[in-house]
């Protein structure tokens, strides 16, 4: 058995749901975990424990961004130059999640969310394909979902000079992301579920465990 074969086997318990921001992965994930009784890990909760866990030379550009002032990070940068940058984006700290949840116990399952879990990454971890979807939202889903959401005043991007251009900068370079998510998922013949206004809730919880089949 090889070191790729043994680690899919011991993860076989794990259940991933990755996609692009503002897909609604983290509420689909909770739905999913309450209805089943699983475990929950989502990867954004435990992003800052592991750039504390990591090095330069493990990730130079985690650290790179690190040292960056908020101006640096949304404003005075192109979109293409954060995407091909920004540390999640490159897999930097993937490995930290495979670590946490060889941690956990077995039983319940755990259902694992986030735009961290590149499907190139995932994919070597699968018993089975069925085990991971990536939700992949329309431009249209994506804007009503952050418009939802939005308080003036408040979030990352009022931290900077100039927030107008820094929430287009951040906007532009979500949507190549996705779109790169979506190329990369159906070279790999993985599973994806396009979201779009007219589903909710319900509609993709249910369209997430059928996919999943437990």
């Amino acid at each position: 058995m090889t070191e790729a074969t043994d680690l899919a086997e011991r993860l076989r318990h794990v259940y991933w749901i990755g996609g692009g921001s503002g897909a609604g992965k983290s509420t689909i994930a909770r739905r999913c975990a309450d209805r089943y009784g699983w475990r929950l890990y989502a990867t954004d909760d435990v992003m800052g424990d592991h750039a504390r866990r990591t090095t330069p030379r493990e990730a130079p550009f985690l650290h790179d961004f690190m040292a960056m002032d908020m101006d640096e990070r949304w404003v005075n940068r192109s979109p293409q130059a954060m995407l091909e940058t920004f540390h999640w984006f490159r897999g930097e700290g993937f490995g930290l999640i495979i670590e946490d949840l060889l941690r956990l116990p077995r039983e319940p399952h755990i259902i694992v969310e986030g735009f961290r879990l590149l499907p190139h990454l995932v994919k070597p971890l699968l018993a089975r394909p069925g085990n991971a979807v990536w939700l992949l939202p329309t431009p249209e889903f994506r804007q009503a979902a952050l418009r939802s959401r939005a308080v003036p005043g408040e979030g990352f991007i009022w931290e900077t000079s100039d927030p107008e251009r820094a929430g287009r900068n951040l906007a532009e370079r979500d949507r190549m992301f996705t779109s790169g998510l979506r190329d990369e998922i159906e070279r790999l013949h993985l599973r994806a579920i396009q979201v779009d206004t007219t589903m909710d809730e319900g509609d993709l919880t249910e369209q997430i465990t059928a996919a999943f089949r437990p």
